[in-house]
């Protein structure tokens, strides 16, 4: 299906490149593009710099299309003191890693962050998950003590659970007269003037001069394009611009490792990046990179390959010159990236090599066991006497780790669960609250009440959630459990394990079979593969025959169910237009009638935001039905389905209240959201129709996904996993893609994504 004006497949050079259920349909009748970006640098380029920046995560594992989208989201208004949400979260985020720095520091036993790495060690706060147009985050020295036994932590004084962050500063926005300034230079070539505020705060002091004498600075604006920046560039330079000019080198490839990231890499190897160069157009495309490496923009690594194996010897057992060589991968990467994978691999392994705090004797851990069942004591033995743990299951299988939470908090241990967001939030807290019993239907959870023990991993992180933080600047906790581990991207895990505090126990729980984090790397698939610490499978299937057709999925297999209940339901369609029409009946008319599911408790998913079958084109006709209204609001008017993006990878599905002169009223699973009316085109969309990465995390009583024809090469193993399991009570399949379903569940699993977690981790874990 068509997608975003950017794709990822574009830039990402390491990448590569109908099952029937029983129960007939549940509606009858008769059914009813995105453009890409110019190649230079006119007005089409401010509708790319706002839908890509948009989307620039946008894709699945296999598409594009199909990630939350990309966060310029603080572009459009630079000069305006405004605090939103994304901000008030970095900058609790900001003050929180510098008491972590203040505390590492006066220990005085750095070491060196890497032997492959040069300069300052970006800061990872000003890299969690605010992208936002590609600015490279302020450095600071990273340092950090040596793993060591760890000591048990002293009992910090108790803190209320903070309900709302602390007023914050935030830095002022670009002068007006240096936009002014970079105003005038986009307009001599070409580009959009409204880029002038964004690219002020990007390129920072002397802006306007920065952009004259290199314009191809224009590249780490989110959104622009290397055509568009060559337009640009040919206006300013005239004779001088051309495609061998070393300034367009260094910027295409930082735009290139930009972009990879974007497609969940945190390294390139040099081969494939030297390709996408020379498709770009660099004629020198090995010095291109040597000059981003010389100009401390990208870094280089060499990896060694088989790491773990031993160097081949000679059989006089004298060793050659050949046998002292080993095989290396060259790598190149963005610093802030390298420093995030570096950072998350020294605190792993700081959890795996210490033995955690002895919070209760090993015979109270052992009746707390023995009281549970199955897989679940297996759960809590591991936790035991161990600093890290893996936990992997289905949807079932959360109830183990809720039993774990239980019997650790029984046993006086600080214990803490934390979700991706605030549905998952809640129906773990509604799980923990019936004693593990089965979770009520999504639609009847509304919030977690004050008192739960679980929060979401952003809303931890910024001070927002969760028990604050102790005397240190460390987590107030002893135990925390991160569910939906697979949505962790580097920079995230790598915030998290430094924020626990000495002696306290990290489990990792989620289902490897589902789409990978939005973000780059592959954290809780390389740790599972890494077998560095313990790994405890749930042996709870998931019920019913959704929780059959799922499981069979996950293993490669669309297999035929019995859904006596219409639990699944077959819709095929011919084309587009019978998709979209066949989609609001069921949503609207069927689904409610025969299942007995409100219309505000279904969710459609579909592969991507463009296209004629897109959650754009789908949200417009579901408004039409459920919610007519002129749009007063930047387009939305109150009752409105809408997911929030506030930062990247995070998507917030609520509802519009309200909108006054402060902007757009929200609703977002209990929690009052202002959107201000400048972020609103950058971060809120219509919700009825959602990626399946915006819905991963989440689950409704009842899902439509919508598989029109031109979405064939959108699908994959985990894209289908994801999308079909978010559905609790009811599964309807709008099917346009014939064979193309079964054979993408069999046939194409994720893509690959280059890390180097497992190199960073094997030389610090013992034994491996």
């Amino acid at each position: 299906m068509s997608t975003e004006p950017e794709t990822t497949e574009d830039a990402e050079p390491g990448a590569p490149g109908a099952g029937s259920t029983s129960a007939g349909g549940t509606g009858s009748g008769t059914g009813g593009g995105e453009t890409g970006a110019a190649p230079s640098a006119s007005a089409s380029a401010s509708a790319s710099a706002s839908a890509s920046a948009e989307e620039a995560r946008a894709g699945t594992e296999d598409a594009p299309a199909d990630t939350v989208q990309a966060a310029d989201a603080e572009g459009g208004d630079a000069g305006t003191p405004q605090v939103s949400e994304a901000e008030a979260e970095l900058r609790a985020q900001q003050v929180e890693r510098e008491r972590i720095e203040q505390r590492k520091a006066e220990k005085k036993a750095p070491i060196a962050s890497g032997t492959k790495l040069s300069g300052k060690a970006a800061d990872l706060l000003a890299a969690v998950r605010a992208v936002e147009s590609g600015e490279k985050p302020s450095s600071t020295v990273f340092e950090e003590p040596p793993p060591a036994p760890r000591r048990s932590a002293p009992e910090p004084e108790r803190r209320p659970r903070p309900v709302a962050p602390e007023p914050v500063s935030v830095p002022a926005g670009p002068a007006p007269e240096a936009v002014q300034a970079v105003r005038q230079v986009l307009g001599e070539g070409g580009a959009p003037e409204v880029l002038a505020p964004q690219a002020a705060a990007v390129l920072g002091e002397g802006a306007d001069e920065q952009l004259r004498a290199d314009p191809w600075q224009l590249l780490r604006i989110a959104g622009v394009r290397p055509e568009q920046a060559d337009g640009f560039a040919r206006a300013l330079l005239g004779a001088e611009c051309g495609p061998d000019d070393a300034r367009r080198g260094r910027a295409v490839t930082v735009w290139l490792l930009e972009q990879a990231a974007l497609a969940g890499h945190t390294v390139l190897e040099m081969p494939a990046l030297l390709a996408a160069l020379a498709q770009r157009g660099v004629p020198e495309p090995d010095s291109a990179v040597q000059d981003a490496i010389a100009e401390g923009e990208a870094l280089v690594f060499q990896d060694a390959l088989e790491a773990g194996a031993p160097a081949p010897a000679s059989a006089d057992g004298e060793g050659t010159e050949e046998d002292e060589e080993r095989p290396v991968r060259v790598l190149v990467g963005l610093e802030r990236y390298a420093m995030a994978e570096e950072s998350l691999a020294d605190g792993l392994a700081r959890l795996v090599n210490s033995v955690p705090k002895q919070d209760g004797s090993a015979e109270e851990w052992e009746r707390a066991a023995a009281a549970a069942q199955g897989s679940a004591a297996e759960l809590i033995r591991a936790v035991a006497g161990q600093g890290l743990v893996l936990h992997t299951g289905g949807e079932a299988s959360l109830a183990e780790p809720a039993a774990l939470l239980t019997a650790a908090r029984s046993l006086g241990l600080r214990a803490w669960a934390a979700t991706h967001g605030p549905i998952g939030r809640n129906r773990f807290a509604a799980l923990l609250r019936h004693s593990g019993q089965a979770v009520d239907a999504p639609g009847q959870v509304t919030e977690a009440p004050a008192d739960s023990p679980v929060a979401t991993v952003s809303g931890l992180l910024a001070g927002l959630e969760g028990p604050g933080r102790d005397a240190d600047g460390a987590l107030d906790l002893d135990l925390l459990v991160v569910l939906d581990a697979p949505q962790l991207d580097v920079e995230t895990a790598a915030l998290l394990t430094e924020s626990l505090p000495d002696g306290a126990r990290l489990v990792l729980a989620g289902d490897p079979a589902v789409l990978w984090s939005a973000g780059p790397g592959r954290v809780f698939a390389d740790l599972l593969a890494a077998r560095i610490c313990p790994q405890v499978a749930s042996r709870r299937p998931d019920p019913g025959p959704l929780g059959e057709l799922v499981s069979g999925i996950g293993i490669g297999e669309l297999n035929q169910v019995e859904a006596p209940g219409k639990e699944v339901v077959i819709v095929p369609v011919r084309d587009a237009g019978e998709a979209v029409h066949r989609t609001v009946q069921l949503v609207v008319d069927s689904v409610p009638r025969a299942i007995g599911v409100p219309a505000e408790e279904t969710r459609v998913i579909t592969p991507g935001h463009g296209g004629a079958v897109g959650t754009r084109a789908l949200n417009a006709a579901l408004k039409e039905r459920l919610n007519p209204g002129p749009g007063r609001f930047g387009g939305f008017d109150p009752g409105d389905r809408i997911v929030h993006s506030p930062a990247p990878g995070r998507a917030l599905p609520g509802r519009v209240v309200t909108a006054d002169a402060e902007g757009l009223h929200l609703s977002c699973e209990g929690e009052t959201v202002v959107v201000p009316k400048e972020r609103v085109e950058q971060s809120v969309r219509h919700g009825w129709a959602l990626t399946a990465h915006q819905a991963v995390g989440s689950r409704w009583p009842a899902v439509v996904v919508v598989l029109p024809g031109d979405a064939a090469q959108a699908l994959s193993r985990p894209w289908v996993y994801t999308a079909f399991g978010r559905a609790d009570r009811h599964l309807s399949v709008v099917h346009g893609v014939e064979q193309a379903l079964p054979r993408a569940v069999a046939e194409v699993p994720a893509k690959p994504r280059t890390t180097r977690l497992p190199v960073l981790l094997a030389p610090q874990i013992s034994g491996t």
